[in-house]
């Protein structure tokens, strides 16, 4: 018989660094996994370089049901912490933008650290490991959790469900860790996929076609989501680019989105100062958007917005929205519907790509039934879950791997 004081299942980010902290408490621990090696998703994050995490990581960078939840926490561990660790080891870095840092290297420097501090603290890891059923005994029972496996039956005092969410479903993401708490009667909140591309309806998807691959710098907002200021890409099922995955986090089906396409500019001063210069309109206190509206006699609106966004989107815009004709035969509200519809385009998305292509899951395990010191099950001793299975997703730009160790810390303290 396998006895161990910890077993934790799952041997990504998360799971392998609340491995980590319990062994170099002195307690006997095994991280079970059923791929056959760790790390899948930690080697194809960040390109390939992994955003091991943010330097501005703040608890309004989570999504939850309880936006509370993922605060002690995060202030017990912190990037700083992790740096540290980053540093000890001698791993190259650098900060890519919006304090996200990335390996200079590749992402198996960070496997590698993790397993070399795993094996510093006497962890042992077994890949190619199925569960095929937990039990519990009794509480008191000195190792309460009986799990049999195609590789035996182990036994422990404490289980960590480090297995992620349905995230990346090709790497092998599976439901484990949602049915695993439904078994101990914990409740699990709605689950969808996050940081994932935007699919159009076939229609718009039509009109967008020849822009597939077109990128634009951008402000994008949904009813629930803070504004994300970075560049959207049309493919050809919809939209991508990290403003479009950072808005899926919080998009609802039937909801649209909002698009700033020119949030550093005043479309209608940009409109005015170009026929002031056509002679269409009387001279006054001229915008400073005068100066680069240009000097053609008879300015077109397909024109002039080229001059501000790619032409090809600029022409499939204004086939959509504003049928491009001289300046000067547009009236007030057309001036007005064309500038709503550069500073506030309404885009209702026909869904998403799903977990194939998501980057996370949004729910998950819910928060009301987790300490939120210790990730302990509140009716369950000895059970714990943390990262992606929790109810806690974070923005993109490396906050999800601060969840992970973040939780994985408080939750290695006390297992």
């Amino acid at each position: 018989m396998h006895e161990w004081d910890v077993i934790v299942i799952g041997a990504g980010a998360v799971g392998l660094f609340c491995a980590i902290e319990a062994g170099r408490r002195g307690r006997k621990v095994l991280v079970i996994e059923h791929a056959d090696r760790v790390g899948k998703k930690i080697a194809i994050s960040g390109g390939g370089r992994c955003n091991f995490t943010n330097t501005g990581t703040s608890p309004d960078n989570f999504v939850s049901r309880n936006p509370h939840f993922c605060k002690s926490a995060l202030a017990r561990y912190t990037p700083a912490d992790f740096i540290a660790l980053v540093e000890k080891h001698g791993i190259a870095y650098h900060e890519k933008k919006l304090g996200q840092l990335f390996c200079d290297g590749s992402s198996q420097q960070i496997i590698d650290m993790l397993l070399r501090e795993c094996h510093d603290a006497a962890v042992e890891i077994r890949c190619g490991c199925e569960v095929l059923r937990v039990d519990r005994h009794e509480p008191s029972a000195e190792r309460s959790f009986m799990l049999q496996t195609n590789q035996g039956t182990f036994h422990s005092s404490s289980l960590v469900i480090a297995t992620g969410g349905l995230s990346i479903a090709p790497l092998g993401a599976t439901d484990f860790g949602y049915r695993i708490a439904r078994q101990f009667g914990l409740r699990i909140e709605e689950t969808r996929a996050g940081l994932v591309p935007l699919t159009l309806t076939a229609e718009i998807q039509k009109q967008l076609a020849a822009l597939s691959g077109v990128s634009i710098d951008a402000l994008v907002t949904c009813p629930e989501s803070p504004s994300f200021r970075e560049n959207i890409l049309i493919t050809h099922r919809g939209l991508s680019g990290p403003a479009i995955l950072q808005v899926s986090n919080y998009w609802r089906p039937g909801e649209s989105i909002s698009i700033n396409l020119l949030p550093d500019e005043d479309v209608l001063e940009i409109i005015s100062a170009a026929r002031i210069i056509e002679g269409d309109l009387a001279p006054g206190s001229a915008p400073s958007a005068a100066k680069t509206a240009g000097h053609s006699s008879r300015i077109e609106l397909v024109n002039l917005i080229s001059r501000y966004l790619p032409r090809r989107f600029a022409q499939a815009w204004c086939d959509l929205y504003g049928a491009s004709r001289p300046l000067k035969q547009y009236n007030g509200k057309e001036l007005q519907e064309i500038a709503d519809n550069i500073h506030r385009l309404q885009l209702a998305p026909a869904g998403t790509e799903g977990f194939k292509k998501a980057e996370v899951t949004v729910g998950g395990v819910s928060t009301a039934d987790l300490s939120s010191q210790t990730m302990e099950a509140r009716r369950v001793p000895g059970l714990y879950f943390i990262g992606e299975v929790v109810d806690v997703t974070g923005q993109l730009g490396g906050y999800n791997f601060q969840w992970a160790w973040a939780s994985a810390f408080a939750a290695g303290q006390v297992v």
